[in-house]
C-alpha cells in the first residue's frame, strides 16, 4: 500500500520570511516599519512588549492611527485635553515624515529613545531603545560624581555590559523556544495527517511520543499512550506477538513484519527502526488488509483465470463425449443383460456422472458470479445446515454448534453461505478418516460475522496451507476435484469477507470465514418511479428484504407523501416524469437514486448519495440502503 506523500518543505520565501523574523526579534530594541499608506509591515515582539500592544495591533496591514490612538488613550503622551486633535497631529506629522531621534520620558516614568528614518519605498522604520537604567546612570553620576571613585565607575560598566550580554541570551533563548515549540507543532501536525501509527518507545516498551493514531491502525488499543507500555496499550495477546521483534530492534536489527490483529483480523505492517542514541525504537505500523486481499485476490484470480483457459477449450468437447456416453450406457443399462455387464455398466454411468459434476465445478470457476443477499436469522439457518450434513457424515463423526448470535436477521446470501459451510464440513469429514469431531462456531465480533469450522484430525500440512485455496489443489489422492475450497474462498470473497486457514493448538484443522456484519433493520421507503413495471420490480425486491413501501409515479406525488409519519428513507429515479429526483433531498431522510444514465453523466454525478445503476439485484439495493442510512449523522 502506498503512503500518501505529505510535503514538509518550507518554500524559500517562507524559509527567508522565519528567518528575517528570527534575527528581528533577536535585536534588543523595539522596532516597526509603516508602509506608504500608515500600514504597518514589519515588527518584532519587543515592539508589543515595550508597550504593551494587543495582538490586533501588531498584525501586518494595522492602521498607524489606530496605534496612535491607542496609545493616547492609554496615557503614552501625557495628558491630552482633546485627543482626536492629539491623533491627527501625529498622523499629519507621518505623512510629513522627516528623519529624527529624540528621547521622551513616558507616562510610567520609563525613558525611550526614538530613531526614525525613512526608506526609499516609502513609510518608514523605527527604532525604540529603553534608556531608563541610562538615564538613572547619568542621574546618580551627575548627582554624586565627587563620590565615586573609578573602581565604581569601572564596575558600573562591567555590570552594565553583563546585562546587556544577558538580555541578548535571553532574547535569543526566547527564539529558540519560539522555533521549537513551532516545528514541534508542524511535526506533529504533519505526524497527525499520516494514515499510520507513528511511534517511539525506550528500552522498557514505554511509548515516549506517539501520533495518536494508534486506535485506528489497532481497533481497540488505547488512544493516549504516551507512558504506557506496550502492552499496557495493545493487551497481552498483541504485545506477546510484538516482543520477540522489538526485542531485536532494540538490540540493533530493523525489522519489518506483518501481523494479523487478533482483535480485528486486520493485516498490520510493521516498521521498526533502532534509536542508537536514545536507545529505543522508532515504531510505523500501517494497516495492509486491503493490500494483502488485493494481492491474494489477484493471485487467485490469475490461476482461476488460467485454469479456466486451460479447461475452456476442452470443456465443450468433453461435455459432447459425455453425453454420448451417458446414452449409450442408458441404453445399455436398460436392457436384460448378465449380472456382471449390469454392474459394468452402472458403475461407467457413475464415472460419466462425476465426469459431469467436474464440468460444472470447471464452469463455475470462469463464470460470473453475484451474490443474492436477504434477510436471514442465521440462529435458524445453522441448525438446518447441521441436520442437512449430519447424514452425510462418516460413521461416528459428530457435528456439534456452537452459536453466539443475536435473534436478529442480517444481510447475506444464504445459499452461498450453505454451500461454502457444507463444503467446509464434508472437508473435515474426509481429513479425519475416521470417527471424530467437528464444531461449527458462530459468532458477532463487532463488524463481522466470524465463522469457523474445527475438527479433531490431523490439521492442515504446511503445504496445505499455503495451496488449499488454489484451484484443483487437493489432499484426497485422486478422490478431490480440489475446487472446494477454491470456491469457498471466491464466495468469501465476493462478500467482501476473509478466509483463513490455520491449525488448532489442541489439534485439527481450522477454517475460518469472516463476513461483514450487515444488520437488517426494517425500513418504511417511499419508492418514487414513473414507470409501473420498474416500480413492480423494486416493489418485490424492497418487500423481499423486508422493508415496507409507500410508492409514488410522480415527482409531484412523492413530493406529496415525503411528510408521512414513520418514513424512514427516499428511494428515486432521478428522470421522473415531472422533474428531477435530487429535489427529493433535503427532506431529513437518506436519499438513494437510481438511474440507467451511465457513469460520468452530469445528473448522476450531481448526486450527493448513493445511486444505483439499473438493473441491480437486491444485494446491491440492500447495501446502496444500508449505506444511506449509515451515513446520517
Amino acid at each position: 500500500m502506498h503512503q500518501p506523500v505529505i510535503d514538509t518543505a518550507l518554500t524559500q520565501a517562507e524559509i527567508e520570511a522565519e528567518l528575517i523574523r528570527s534575527g528581528l526579534n533577536l535585536i534588543g530594541q523595539a522596532l516597526s516599519i509603516f508602509d506608504a499608506d500608515l500600514r504597518l509591515r514589519v515588527a518584532n515582539r519587543q515592539y508589543q512588549a515595550m508597550f504593551d500592544l494587543p495582538d490586533a495591533l501588531t498584525r501586518p496591514g494595522t492602521r498607524f492611527e489606530d496605534t496612535i490612538r491607542f496609545l493616547v488613550l492609554r496615557g503614552e503622551y501625557g495628558p491630552q485635553p482633546d485627543p482626536d486633535s492629539a491623533v491627527a497631529f501625529r498622523v499629519e506629522q507621518a505623512r510629513a515624515f522627516r528623519p529624527h531621534y529624540f528621547e521622551r520620558e513616558r507616562a510610567d516614568g520609563r525613558w525611550v529613545a526614538v530613531e526614525g528614518a525613512p526608506l526609499s519605498q516609502g513609510g518608514w522604520v523605527t527604532v525604540y531603545t529603553d534608556i531608563t537604567d541610562i538615564k538613572q546612570q547619568e542621574a546618580l553620576l551627575r548627582a554624586r560624581s565627587d563620590a565615586l571613585s573609578e573602581q565604581v565607575l569601572h564596575h558600573a560598566e562591567r555590570l552594565a555590559a553583563a546585562n546587556r550580554k544577558l538580555a541578548a541570551t535571553n532574547a535569543a533563548l526566547s527564539e529558540a523556544q519560539r522555533i521549537l515549540t513551532r516545528t514541534e507543532a508542524r511535526t506533529r501536525q504533519v505526524t497527525e495527517m499520516v494514515p499510520a501509527h507513528i511511534a517511539h518507545i525506550d528500552a522498557q516498551f514505554r511509548y515516549t511520543f506517539s501520533n495518536r493514531r494508534l486506535a485506528s491502525v489497532f481497533p481497540g488499543a488505547a488512544s493516549d499512550i504516551v507512558g504506557k507500555t506496550v502492552e499496557q496499550a495493545h493487551g497481552p495477546e498483541t504485545f506477546a506477538m510484538l516482543e520477540p521483534r522489538m526485542r531485536r530492534a532494540l538490540a540493533g536489527d530493523a525489522q519489518v513484519f506483518e501481523i494479523t490483529h487478533p482483535g480485528s483480523g486486520r493485516r498490520i505492517r510493521i516498521a521498526l527502526t533502532p534509536d542508537r542514541e536514545g536507545q529505543g525504537v522508532y515504531i510505523l505500523s500501517t494497516d495492509v488488509s486491503a493490500e494483502v486481499q488485493a494481492r491474494e485476490a489477484l493471485a487467485h484470480a490469475s490461476r482461476r483465470n488460467l485454469a479456466a483457459q486451460l479447461t475452456s477449450g476442452m470443456a465443450h468437447d468433453f461435455g459432447n463425449l459425455l453425453t454420448i456416453i451417458l446414452g449409450l450406457q442408458s441404453r445399455l443399462a436398460a436392457r436384460d443383460l448378465p449380472a456382471d455387464a449390469a454392474e459394468d455398466v452402472q458403475a461407467t454411468l457413475a464415472a460419466a456422472r462425476r465426469g459431469v459434476a467436474l464440468l460444472e465445478g470447471l464452469s463455475r470457476i470462469s463464470a460470473p458470479r453475484d451474490l443474492t443477499a436477504e434477510p436471514t436469522l442465521l440462529s435458524r439457518l445453522l441448525p438446518q445446515l447441521a441436520r442437512l450434513a449430519r447424514p452425510s457424515l462418516s460413521e461416528g463423526t459428530e457435528l456439534q454448534l456452537d452459536l453466539d448470535l443475536p435473534e436478529s436477521q442480517v444481510l447475506l446470501d444464504p445459499g452461498a453461505l450453505q454451500d461454502s459451510l457444507l463444503n467446509l464440513i464434508l472437508n473435515a469429514d474426509a481429513a479425519m478418516a475416521g470417527p471424530g469431531r467437528i464444531t461449527l462456531s458462530a459468532r458477532q465480533n463487532g463488524d463481522w460475522l466470524e465463522l469457523t469450522v474445527s475438527d479433531t484430525g490431523p490439521g492442515f500440512t504446511p503445504e496445505a496451507l499455503k495451496r488449499a485455496t488454489e484451484p484443483f489443489y487437493s489432499t484426497k489422492k485422486g478422490r478431490g476435484t480440489g475446487l472446494g475450497l477454491s470456491m469457498v474462498y471466491d464466495q468469501t470473497k465476493l462478500a467482501g469477507g476473509t478466509l483463513r486457514l490455520d491449525n488448532n493448538p489442541e489439534g485439527g484443522a481450522r477454517v475460518t470465514l469472516r463476513l461483514p456484519w450487515r444488520p437488517v433493520a426494517p425500513q418504511m421507503v417511499l419508492l418514487a418511479e414513473d414507470d409501473d413495471a420498474i416500480r413492480a420490480e423494486v416493489r418485490d425486491q424492497l418487500t423481499g428484504l423486508g422493508h415496507s413501501v409507500i410508492e409514488a409515479a410522480s415527482l409531484a406525488e412523492a413530493r406529496a407523501l415525503s411528510d408521512l409519519p414513520g418514513l424512514t428513507l427516499i428511494l428515486s429515479d432521478i428522470q421522473l416524469g415531472d422533474g428531477l429526483g435530487h429535489d427529493l433531498a433535503g427532506r431529513g431522510l437518506p436519499l438513494v437514486l437510481m438511474t440507467s444514465l451511465p457513469a460520468g453523466d452530469a445528473l448522476r454525478d450531481r448526486a450527493d448519495g448513493p445511486v444505483l445503476t439499473k438493473p441491480f439485484p437486491p444485494a446491491r439495493l440492500a447495501a446502496a440502503l444500508a449505506a444511506a442510512t449509515k451515513a446520517l449523522p
